[in-house]
């Protein structure tokens, strides 16, 4: 078969995905037509076109008028949370349940005006500023078949809970009350946990590491886990506690091990690591500190407490704490592949429909890459191939 041929057979194999999808999808809907308006909505999403907003994708579709999908978004009777959990299952059966790596971190959607719902004047990681945006905390998958991500909470500041009024023109429900980042964090776990997921290692930043009960609950759930914690955080020594950043000062020269956080842009991220045990090992598993020294400026340093089974080596450990950065590849590849972040929506129902079916549409992507074009080297930022090799699905 010739390059041609096998390019057609691929694609013809995409496009018996995308079916095997909308079967799926159905089941979530009430409606056939709302069902196929969602597929075509995935598929719009899917597509090359420079905006991915309700009239380029109505555009992309044939339709006369953005009206059948702006009504999708917001109008039509479906829940996004039963579409979750169908991707939970999707994901998870092409993915693997087990021994995948968790990462939780939250994203910015910048954002104009007041009305958006959650939007107010708060620090974003995308702009690395306070800006005005929306900020929804997610979850990613990664096994040893891709990463993508699998659950999404949209965080309300404390100002829009104590507005009802706000709320209700946001169509916020009213039993939603005002959760920190970190409880989010607790609900999206807690969640994936009852879908039969069970993570290897939970990946946060220091904005969950910090948070001893969260760190707590997922003990409690004998869950191993990698989390970031700030420079002032404390170990404590039975009655004597002591800052990460001056316990460092403890570590000699042959307590660093120069490691791979894992493969970059530019190859392997290499950095020095060092790993102090901070208690004994309890029902099979052991508490510790982690640093991480960048090589060219050894005043650069990270800190993580961990969790993990007392048999878990250094370089697993390194491994998980490395994997932190998968998250942040999908918000970058969501965003650019299938425009997570270029919705115009402004309610809360909107927000949640539009972002689980960009959910769908970057997994499908990297479900169908890792069944279909497994074959293709990648030697560039993820999809760079997959997209040379994709065309129009909604042809």
């Amino acid at each position: 078969m010739g390059n041609k041929g096998r390019l057609k057979d691929k694609l013809a194999k995409a496009q018996q995905n995308l079916k095997e999808l909308g079967g799926e999808l159905k089941e979530c809907f009430k409606s056939t037509p709302t069902a196929t308006l969602a597929l075509s909505y995935v598929q719009g999403l899917l597509t090359n076109i420079e905006r991915k907003n309700s009239w380029h994708i109505a555009e992309e579709l044939h339709l006369s008028t953005p009206n059948r999908i702006q009504k999708l978004l917001y109008e039509s009777i479906w829940e996004a949370d039963a579409v979750r959990d169908q991707h939970l299952l999707r994901v998870g059966t092409h993915l693997g349940f087990e021994s995948g790596m968790l990462a939780i971190d939250e994203t910015g959607f910048l954002k104009k005006g007041t009305k958006s719902a959650g939007v107010g004047r708060q620090y974003t990681g995308t702009a690395g500023r306070i800006e005005n945006a929306q900020v929804g905390v997610f979850a990613s998958w990664k096994t040893d078949f891709g990463q993508t991500l699998i659950d999404r909470e949209l965080y309300l500041p404390e100002d829009w809970t104590k507005d009802r009024h706000r709320c209700k023109e946001a169509r916020i429900p009213d039993s939603r009350q005002f959760m920190t980042k970190n409880k989010l964090a607790e609900i999206i776990y807690l969640r994936i946990l009852s879908k039969g997921y069970r993570p290897k290692y939970i990946l946060a930043d220091c904005v969950y590491g910090r948070d001893s009960k969260f760190r707590q609950l997922l003990e409690n759930n004998q869950q191993a886990y990698v989390l970031g914690v700030p420079s002032d955080q404390h170990i404590d020594f039975g009655r004597t506690p002591v800052k990460v950043s001056e316990y460092i000062n403890r570590l000699t020269r042959k307590d660093w091990k120069r490691r791979s956080a894992g493969d970059g842009t530019k190859g392997p991220r290499l950095y020095d690591w060092a790993l102090e045990e901070i208690s004994e090992s309890n029902n099979g598993f052991k508490r510790f500190v982690l640093f991480r020294k960048t090589i060219k400026e050894e005043t650069d340093v990270a800190y993580y407490f961990g969790y993990a089974q007392a048999k878990a080596t250094f370089d697993e450990i390194i491994k998980a704490a490395g994997s932190r950065w998968s998250v942040e590849e999908c918000f970058e590849s969501a965003k650019g592949e299938v425009g997570l972040d270029q919705y115009e929506v402004r309610s809360w129902t909107g927000w949640y429909r539009h972002i689980t079916l960009a959910m769908i549409a970057h997994s499908f992507l990297v479900i169908t890459k890792n069944r279909i074009f497994e074959s293709i080297p990648q030697k560039r930022k993820p999809f760079e191939d997959f997209k040379k090799k994709r065309l129009s699905l909604s042809a």
